[in-house]
């Protein structure tokens, strides 16, 4: 019997490459650009833009906030020195304290890190714009089947190449290309607000998380996914649960049909 651990595909990595060579291909575009946060999903991501466009073809944006700590700031700049692509610094600090007086005060920290990730993505199209480049969505399967992520923010990019991979299959591809090790240690971190970690939200360690979403993936019942985890029944369903409340996440805005072909519906792209 399956334990539901995911494993990257032996062919995960050719054909990602080929995935990121085809698609700037057809858009006519230049490159990739994508946000650099010092985590290891955007790290893989860089690697494997350059191997699909050579280091001309990949611009890495680092986007702190007024938390964000100098010497991550640090190590993540030398990691885009080492890769030899181009990188560049755009604080939101300022867009942030004007949105925040714009608001009357703080919202809630999931709200105002739904604000910040949109910040962040409005920099990046910008800075796409300029170098007539794709933005290069860095977010996992693991994100995306339970909602981790910000709607029109960190999930609205133009190719989201580590989409089918779990966060645990990433961390075997971030082995597989070398990432430096104080890369694949970090805690991950959405980096929303100070002292947030993905695990901590979320209520799981990916190694569970990932082997739950497995089991859904594969159509099997919250009971037996309970008994091969390890977990209470009650857990898995929740997790499963979550997948469901989160499905508008994952579409484009419903268009209601009224004619003979309709956007989203019978007109697919």
């Amino acid at each position: 019997m399956s334990d539901l651990r995911p494993r990257l595909p032996p062919h995960a990595k050719a054909t990602l490459v080929s995935f990121l060579k085809a698609h700037v291909k057809e858009a006519g575009a230049r490159g990739v650009v994508l946000g650099l946060s010092g985590g290891i999903d955007s790290a893989v991501a860089a690697r494997l833009s350059i191997d699909a466009l050579g280091t001309k073809g990949v611009t890495g944006v680092l986007l702190p906030d007024a938390s964000y700590p100098k010497e991550l700031l640090e190590e993540t700049l030398g990691f885009a020195r080492d890769l030899g692509i181009e990188s560049v610094i755009r604080s939101i600090v300022g867009p942030e304290e004007a949105l925040r007086t714009l608001l009357g005060g703080q919202p809630d920290p999931t709200a105002w890190g739904n604000v910040k990730a949109r910040i962040r993505m409005t920099i990046l199209y910008a800075e796409a714009r300029a170098r007539d480049a794709l933005v290069l969505g860095t977010g996992n399967k693991s994100e995306l089947l339970t909602g981790y992520f910000t709607k029109y923010g960190d999930g609205g990019a133009d190719l989201l190449p580590l989409g089918d991979l779990y966060k645990t299959e990433i961390r075997e591809l971030a082995n597989e290309l070398h990432i430096p090790d104080p890369i694949r240690s970090r805690p991950p971190t959405a980096g929303l607000w100070e002292g947030q970690t993905d695990e901590g939200e979320l209520g799981l360690p990916y190694d569970q998380l990932d082997r739950i979403l497995r089991g859904a993936e594969e159509l099997q019942d919250p009971k037996s996914i309970a008994k091969i985890v390890g977990l209470p029944e009650a857990t898995v369903r929740e997790v499963i649960k979550r997948i469901g409340r989160n499905r508008h996440k994952r579409r484009l805005p419903p268009i209601p049909k009224l004619s003979l072909r309709t956007i989203g519906v019978d007109w697919r792209d």
